[in-house]
């Protein structure tokens, strides 16, 4: 009895010191380092800052917590011969006041940190325009400790290149989240607003030191219930948790909502009752909340309402909802996910044909927001066409963050390498080197209102995100919307040494591992341009044989359409003339299946399987390789975990290891299931070095998993 009593002490001790997620990024962990500490000791050894505004106050409690957490000192705050100088420009005395040139520089969320030299001990000078600038300057400056980063010349000057930079929460009000798959949402609606827990105020911190100024509390697919006085309510008080680190709440709103909860007949937008009570709703949010941010519309898609229900335009819908925020200073962001009721001839065109018509029609503070994909957040997609067909108006990206396509939890991909590739496309809409990026920053048209959005992968998982390396899509999202042109690969570097540890032989192979995890991904489920053939409805595993749904586009069939000729999708001018909506350049390349990148090739051509591809071998072999690649990659992340081993926690050790055993075992159900499942049109012979499945096709068609997560649960 005694020995067990000792080993679960020791369990209980072992467990509650460990590494169990709930820190993210900003562990502040102790700087062993004899003589970096010394040096860091020196330089935080007395702080100047004002402390009289509610950010002011915030900043001075992040900087007790991580000098204590990584320099066991506690730092004094005071005017006599401070050593860290956090003050804004206009409170600067004139002989530290930098160049007028740097302070042009910066936004109003921009910083500058200089190390000013002095005779005897050197001095940080943090400074900004405005509060949110200095705490933006002071979460980077903690960024260089935990980095362990040489402070002697320190010189960064920076500001965001987005306005908007958001989360898009999909938290319904029972605290379900739509493919969630961290557990049920953090927002506790029943205890609001009387009861503000520790996760809101570290939710808070945690997007502050990733640049996020806004969040989206609820779900696109929206109720109106938030809207109502008893929610807003709770609403103010998480935005009064919120403003001291600079965050604004948003709200989803359902476009029906002056019928459920107004009382009124209709929500036609151009009825003067219905656009009167949206008038009257923002007054009365804004009474409550004076810098709330706006609203976000999903509106006639997947059978939400919207003013195509009154025979009106998405521009209609928009600059009614816009006009009623806009005395407040408030946006509307309104999705341009969008489908109509009838068949369409190519899902993909269908937000193109819908929106480019009214390019330059929607008011000054509305921002169209588009998915990265014209599809639905595939492992991979081409840009969406919009990207570059829409100058006289402001488009907001929308990128998912949680993996509804790509495992869930259960799967290491490291999303920011996905962002940055889409990122990085060429529009060519105003000749060559027309980014996706500088078009979202708006830099391509000098537009003043740009936004970015992220769906959410936060839930109230211990870890928040469910997968301990999810966190680092949470934090690369952040980074990618403060600096669209940040390169994933620095976005890894950061991110493993802030969480983990600064050792090279910790950081170099990891950062591979994660710059290379996605195309593991896009090769064991969706390669050569293969798209949306997850399960049906949970999207969890695959589902290439998924058909006879409500609407022929939520099927796999419709989108890799194999047959004994051949396989995939024609979007040239001989098929749906897809291609068309994108630039003569890129329109001209990939028509052409020759000069069609090999990672699209699926996606705008249908593909003989004999066809030879650039390696000289045919498209079922190349099929077959990617699939095989894919396997092969997960069993060499684990190999690579496995020597990680001395530089992680045991806990976050041991539940990686778990995960990358179940990605491992799901990469070969995709690879098996998949190519078995092309087989029969194909009617070629699998390559050596395909393992043999070990069950039938038939086997793999019969799984059924109705209560995966990421769905609103039935409770039969």
């Amino acid at each position: 009895m005694k020995k067990l009593i000792l080993g679960l002490l020791v369990f209980v001790s072992s467990y509650g010191s460990a590494q169990d997620g709930y820190k993210l990024w900003l562990q502040y962990k102790t700087v062993d380092d004899a003589k970096l500490r010394q040096h860091y000791s020196e330089l935080n050894e007395a702080i100047s800052l004002d402390t009289t505004s509610s950010t002011g106050k915030v900043i001075q409690k992040e900087l007790k917590l991580a000098m204590q957490g990584m320099l066991s000192q506690k730092p004094q705050f005071s005017e006599e011969n401070p050593t860290l100088l956090i003050r804004k420009v206009a409170d600067l005395p004139k002989n530290l006041k930098p160049k007028q040139n740097l302070i042009d520089s910066i936004n109003d969320e921009g910083f500058s940190i200089q190390t000013i030299p002095s005779k005897s001990t050197a001095k940080i000078l943090i400074t900004a325009k405005t509060d949110q600038g200095l705490l933006y300057g002071v979460f980077t400056y903690l960024k260089q400790l935990q980095l362990h980063k040489d402070l002697t010349e320190l010189s960064i000057t920076d500001s965001p290149k987005i306005k908007k930079r958001l989360l898009n929460h999909w938290d319904n009000l029972d605290r379900t989240i739509e493919r969630g798959y961290a557990g049920f949402s953090i927002w506790d609606w029943h205890l609001l607003p009387n009861l503000i827990k520790q996760e809101y105020i570290d939710y808070a911190r945690a997007n502050a030191s990733i640049g996020i100024n806004g969040t989206v509390l609820t779900n696109v697919n929206a109720s109106a219930y938030i809207l109502q006085k008893n929610y807003l309510e709770k609403v103010k008080a998480l935005a009064d948790a919120f403003r001291p680190y600079g965050i604004q709440v948003y709200l989803t709103a359902r476009f029906s909502a002056p019928i459920e909860i107004g009382g009124l007949e209709t929500a036609d937008p151009l009825n003067e009752e219905v656009r009167q009570w949206w008038k009257d709703k923002a007054t009365e949010i804004y009474a409550e909340i004076p810098d709330f941010g706006g609203f976000l519309v999903k509106a006639n898609s997947e059978g939400q309402p919207g003013p195509n229900n009154y025979n009106r335009s998405h521009v209609d819908g928009a600059n009614m909802l816009a006009e009623a925020v806009a005395p407040h200073d408030g946006i509307v962001m309104w999705r341009a996910f969008v489908y109509s009721d009838e068949k369409p001839d190519d899902r993909a065109k269908q937000a193109y044909t819908e929106f480019v018509p009214f390019d330059g029609t929607f008011k000054d503070n509305v921002l169209v927001q588009v998915k990265n994909g014209a599809i639905d957040f595939q492992p991979r997609e081409p840009f969406h066409p919009l990207f570059g067909a829409m100058p006289e108006t402001p488009l907001m990206m929308e990128f998912q963050i949680t993996q509804e396509y790509l495992g869930g939890m259960s799967h290491l991909v490291f999303l920011p390498k996905l962002f940055e590739e889409t990122l990085q496309e060429d529009t060519f809409s105003q000749g060559k080197g027309s980014t996706v990026a500088k078009v979202v920053a708006g830099s391509l048209t000098d537009t003043q209102l740009t936004g970015i959005a992220g769906v959410s992968n936060i839930g109230n998982a211990r870890n928040w995100t469910g997968h301990p390396f999810a966190q680092a899509n949470w934090y690369g999202f952040g980074r990618l919307a403060w600096n669209p042109e940040l390169k994933a690969k620095t976005i890894a570097q950061e991110w493993l040494g802030m969480t983990f540890s600064t050792d090279p032989a910790f950081v170099k192979p990891m950062t591979s591992l994660l710059l290379d995890s996605r195309e593991a991904v896009v090769d064991y489920m969706t390669p050569l341009g293969l798209h949306h053939m997850m399960a049906e409805g949970h999207h969890q595993g695959p589902g290439p044989w998924v058909k006879d749904l409500g609407r022929e586009d939520w099927t796999s069939v419709y989108y890799h359409k194999a047959d004994s000729l051949g396989i995939g999708f024609d979007r040239t001018a001989t098929g749906s003339d897809a291609l068309s909506q994108y630039a003569p350049e890129i329109e001209k390349a990939y028509s052409n299946i020759e000069t069609t990148p090999e990672k699209y090739l699926l996606w705008f051509h249908h593909v003989p399987w004999g066809y030879k591809l650039k390696n000289g071998k045919t498209l079922w072999y190349n099929l077959a390789r990617h699939y095989q690649d894919g396997v092969l990659e997960v069993e060499k992340m684990i190999n690579t975990w496995e020597q990680m081993k001395p530089y992680v926690d045991e806990i976050a050790y041991k539940k990686t290891e778990m995960l990358l055993s179940i990605q491992l075992e799901e990469a070969q159900w995709w690879r098996d299931s998949c190519l078995l499942y092309f087989q029969q049109f194909s009617k070629m012979e699998l390559p050596d070095f395909i393992p043999k499945a070990p069950h039938t096709l038939k086997y793999y068609e019969s799984i059924r998993d109705p209560y995966a997560p990421g769905i609103k649960p039935s409770w039969d």
